[in-house]
């Protein structure tokens, strides 16, 4: 198990890819399950809101799961789907305590306070993180350039965003 963190933790940092995953239906499960568990001691442990976690979760799940399997038949390369959705499955998992720790303390400091800023520098920083790693992983398994990648990623980012709130309006 530990070589599995430290391989999805070598493609957050971008020195390894999807292509160094096992193609294993198992461990795509796996990795879904540690995903949902990481995510869901993060929403426990440092709840960024108090609306409800558990829904909103499993839709962007299971969407991300959907994703990757429609993007890999349109392109016409569904063999690399189970590589290609355990890595974005397993990076995320790696990058999820930072980027929730990170987003929670943000929420917790006075708008005024002159650690604002840099607490603010690392959400973003963390989310370029996030994007870019992603996009590495859509550049390999689609062999499309690293722009177009990056932009592929942050499509997927957008329409997840605008899924769940459209489904979970905000309060008012």
């Amino acid at each position: 198990m530990m070589e599995l963190l430290r391989l999805f933790a070598q493609i957050a940092l971008l020195r390894r890819g999807p292509q160094d995953v096992p193609a294993s239906p198992v461990l795509l499960l796996v990795t879904v399950f540690g995903y949902a568990a990481v995510n869901s001691l993060m929403s426990l442990l440092l709840p960024a809101t108090p609306a409800p976690w558990l829904l909103p979760l499993i839709i962007e799940t299971l969407f991300l799961l959907a994703w990757c399997v429609v993007l890999l038949r349109v392109m016409n390369r569904p063999e690399r789907f189970l590589q290609t959705a355990t890595a974005m499955f397993g990076y995320q998992m790696v990058l999820t305590p930072p980027i929730a720790a990170a987003t929670w303390l943000m929420q917790q400091i006075n708008k005024e306070s002159a650690w604002m800023l840099p607490v603010v520098v690392v959400v973003l920083a963390l989310l370029v993180w996030l994007v870019t790693a992603g996009g590495r992983i859509f550049k390999a398994a689609l062999e499309w350039s690293m722009p177009a990648s990056v932009g592929l990623m942050v499509a997927q980012l957008l329409a997840l965003n605008l899924l769940i709130a459209a489904i979970f309006p905000p309060l008012s």
